[in-house]
């Protein structure tokens, strides 16, 4: 569709096309409201409508005080529809002192080519009226030509429910929408959930298209965390928030950058699944496989992602739906619909990747709320389908450490060489130590423990042996060391009897690097 906004127009316009910008094939504005503050409120050198605004206020839900901190006019959150290159054009008066066009069209503007769009301006002079609100549109036939031959011929687009599996799909959250009036959502992943994009597109969508029920968001992404991490932190960063209803967990990526291997990506990824479930028996949880080019590459192969496959395999298993979206991004992109280099661009997707993340999951929320008949459903766990899951993985304090020799515990670390950080990785307890030969003891109980860490450039050696075992040495050190202390999660030991155990561990000499001997634990890992 062609969108045309007059005057108060623009608002509906930009509002519908925000959300749509797939949809979007044209925009013709004249003399466009483009900031509810600026008309009806008269905020800035506008004279405003004071009727208006009282209506805009009711119509919006917003308080006098609200509306001057609304941040979803049409020339805010422009990034999507800027990168989705809609071609736009505005016919303005620049003697307008009802919609001045320096608080509306000239924001938006500034906005779309910050993005990467483009606004294109004309300025009417003739019988300018209306203090410079109305005027003729000089040459009409101009711009039904340009919309005509402008718009984008509308190819058939591959459907992103061919890339969704709803399984038992999400019927207990929909209850608790419709019937409860009450629902909470968290989010549990790493950078690409911890970044703006898609995540506030979904909490926006719901609070939308729900408005008589109250949501609660609990944003739990992390960036370089994967299935490991997750599974050892839900506890302290999700479940411990409160009762969650609607669960959206994505590994796929950082698992395939942090080389988690497969055994592992199992015993985590089911091990979430099975704690969270235990937890709370109605919770609906959704599994999400994002895009990245090592993916793409195994798909242009035929082959399907070990990430990707992992996920399917449980969500099977376990009746959960599943979004695809590193198979559709591949599949779109093959299409001809878009490229990632232009387009999609990173594994830490564009704005118009956001969006393309964003509307598959709206589908998911859509198809799932078809099915919804009513009625709530407890899962009744199966038996695993793999061996030492880690389903009961939590952190265990470091004050728990004893016998401490050359380790200490710092209880507000940062690092002193200017590297970056992740927030809940500084400015937390540390137990540390720099030099090679310092030791602790940590009894715990359970069948698997491991210490998270902070991973910088001096990261070292560290020796361990669990009870009277054999040690065994581990380098601290990853590929991203030298530029960020990393947090990165390390399993010492498991499939151990269940009951109690001691680790014992040392800081080792490094002889490929003297600078290197520093070990940093933030949390002791215990299933």
């Amino acid at each position: 569709p062609v969108l045309e906004g007059v005057s108060r127009g623009g608002l509906y316009v930009y509002n519908w096309a925000k959300r749509n910008p797939e949809k979007a094939g044209f925009i013709y504005a004249e003399a466009p409201v483009l900031d509810i503050k600026s008309w009806p409120g008269g905020k800035g050198k506008g004279r405003g409508s004071a009727e208006d605004w009282k209506k805009c206020l009711s119509a919006y839900g917003l308080s006098e005080e609200k509306a001057m901190l609304f941040d979803d006019n049409p020339v805010d959150n422009v990034e999507s529809l800027a990168s989705y290159k809609v071609p736009v054009v505005h016919v303005v008066c620049m003697s307008d002192s009802i919609v001045p066009v320096a608080e509306n069209t000239l924001p938006l503007a500034q906005e779309f080519r910050k993005w990467g769009g483009s606004v294109h301006i004309d300025e009417m002079t003739d019988n300018i009226r209306l203090e410079g609100h109305h005027f003729n549109i000089t040459n009409p036939a101009y711009y039904a030509d340009l919309i005509y031959k402008s718009i984008v011929p509308v190819n058939e687009i591959l459907s992103s429910g061919s890339f969704i599996k709803l399984n038992d799909g999400l019927l207990n959250a929909f209850y608790k929408i419709q019937v409860n009036k009450e629902l909470t959502v968290a989010f549990l992943g790493g950078s690409i959930t911890y970044n703006q994009g898609w995540r506030d597109k979904i909490c926006q969508y719901l609070q939308e298209t729900y408005p008589k029920t109250t949501f609660r968001f609990i944003p739990a992404g992390v960036p370089s965390l994967g299935s490991l991490p997750h599974a050892f932190r839900l506890q302290t960063d999700v479940l411990d928030k409160g009762n969650i209803d609607l669960l959206f967990i994505e590994a796929a990526v950082n698992d395939r950058a942090n080389r988690t291997d497969s055994v592992t990506q199992l015993r985590a990824m089911e091990g979430i699944i099975r704690h969270a479930l235990t937890a709370n028996p109605t919770m609906n949880i959704v599994l999400m496989a994002f895009a990245d080019e090592d993916k793409n590459h195994d798909f242009e192969r035929n082959k399907e992602p070990l990430e990707v496959k992992i996920h399917r395999q449980m969500t099977e298993y376990y009746g959960l739906p599943f979004l695809n979206l590193a198979e559709e991004v591949y599949e779109r992109i093959k299409h001809g619909e878009f490229s990632w280099k232009e387009d999609f661009k990173d594994l830490h997707p564009s704005p118009y990747g956001q969006n393309i993340y964003y509307q598959s999951i709206k589908t998911l929320l859509q198809l799932s709320e078809k099915e919804y008949k009513g009625g709530i459903v407890k899962t009744i766990l199966p038996e695993p389908l793999n061996e030492s899951v880690y389903e009961k993985g939590i952190y265990v304090d470091i004050h728990q450490a004893t016998d401490l020799k050359g380790f200490t515990i710092s209880e507000n670390w940062e690092p002193t060489d200017q590297k970056e950080t992740r927030a809940g990785y500084v400015h937390v307890p540390v137990l540390e130590a720099v030099n090679p030969g310092s030791s602790f003891t940590f009894s715990f109980t359970g069948n698997a423990v491991g210490i998270a860490i902070v991973s910088g450039p001096d990261a070292g050696i560290i020796e361990y042996r669990i009870d009277d075992g054999k040690p065994k040495t581990l380098n601290l050190f990853t590929q991203w060391s030298d530029f960020l202390h990393l947090p990165w999660y390390l399993i010492l030991a498991d499939g151990l009897n269940e009951g109690k155990h001691i680790l014992n561990v040392k800081t080792a000499s490094n002889t490929e690097n003297a600078n290197r001997n520093a070990c940093r634990i933030v949390h002791f890992l215990v299933n």
